[in-house]
């Protein structure tokens, strides 16, 4: 059965291997290791038998909450984890006092787009070039 719960450190290898199948330039164990000491971060991962499926992470800064990232790992995809994460992250966001978001999705990833649009985000602009490897415009998406 897939579990939603935050992260601890024990998983930080797990979640570093499937950011690295995600993303071109991805976060080291490390970079993950230190945004979990600080208070204003929130992440929360999908669990089976011990075995992370994905994770999702948020900032906080007063009563915004930015979706800095959201990967599924590979093996585990159309399976319903990415909207499972975004479910519990935004329950627990408003928890702690948020009632917007914001991220930013790269403009060729029609999936993610369409998740997010399916929990009220809207888009809001264009950061030409934002993303690197290869270099590609961001959409910046909220939820107000």
């Amino acid at each position: 059965m897939i579990q939603t719960r935050y992260m601890k450190k024990e998983d930080v290898i797990q979640v570093a291997r499937i950011e690295k199948e995600n993303f071109s330039i991805p976060w080291s164990e490390n970079a993950f290791m230190e945004t979990l000491q600080k208070d204003y971060a929130l992440y929360i991962v999908a669990e089976e038998d011990e075995e992370i499926l994905g994770y999702c992470g948020l900032y906080q800064a007063f009563n915004e909450g930015e979706i800095v990232n959201v990967a599924v790992d590979s093996k585990a995809r159309r399976r319903g984890i990415a909207t499972r994460l975004m479910e519990f992250m935004l329950f627990e966001s408003v928890k702690r006092g948020i009632d917007q978001w914001f991220l930013e999705v790269r403009k060729s990833n029609e999936p993610a787009i369409a998740l997010y649009k399916c929990f009220g985000f809207v888009e809001a602009g264009i950061r030409k070039n934002f993303y690197e490897k290869p270099r590609e415009d961001g959409i910046v998406m909220w939820k107000r």
